[in-house]
């Protein structure tokens, strides 16, 4: 059972997320994480946590749009200014450990998000280049082949999603098929 008190509500979240992001390329990428991390949430045993990871997925990257330079260093203002709780606070910056921020993943959430963080936008390119444009058929071998091409998706950092699997004590693959997973569900629920 969650013992997060005065937790933002999903909609409260939505609006605060676009007070700070407009660009539909932003909005979707938050709504991607915070699915994928509704699933961890449920997939690692922390079902009465779903709502609070999610959330902090949807949150996650608020001061990037207006604030690139300034990442996980503006969000802690917006965020508190929301009534936003500390604990919450932490976790979402964390996420930007050793590029953005110097707060470490502790919890098994913090170290979901950060290692599925950039791992969305990996799978994301690589889904929106096959003939369904979708996740669906997408087999852990040909994520791996794109994985392994530094050009493709070259934004995407591999070594926070190698760090991240590491983290979590996962093999790479673990890691990589368990996303692939989470986001045909997430893509499913965002075409209802």
């Amino acid at each position: 059972m969650s013992n997060h008190e005065n937790l933002i509500s999903r909609e409260a979240a939505k609006t605060l997320l676009k007070q700070y992001n407009t660009e539909e390329f932003h909005l979707l990428h938050a709504e991607t994480v915070a699915g994928v991390m509704r699933y961890f949430a449920r997939l690692l045993g922390y079902g009465g946590e779903e709502e609070y990871w999610g959330i902090v997925g949807l949150l996650h990257d608020i001061d990037y749009e207006q604030y690139p330079d300034e990442h996980c260093q503006k969000a802690p203002e917006l965020l508190r200014s929301a009534g936003i709780s500390e604990e919450m606070i932490y976790s979402i910056c964390s996420h930007g450990y050793q590029v953005c921020s110097e707060l470490e993943p502790l919890l098994e959430m913090e170290k979901v998000l950060y290692a599925v963080d950039e791992l969305t936008g990996l799978i994301g390119a690589a889904a929106r280049m096959r003939p369904s444009k979708s996740t669906a058929d997408m087999e852990l071998s040909s994520l791996r082949k794109k994985y392994k091409d530094k050009r493709f998706a070259a934004g995407c950092n591999r070594d926070t999603i190698a760090k991240g699997a590491a983290m979590l004590g996962w093999e790479l693959d673990e890691l990589l098929e368990k996303t692939i997973l989470a986001m045909r569900e997430v893509e499913a629920s965002l075409r209802v």
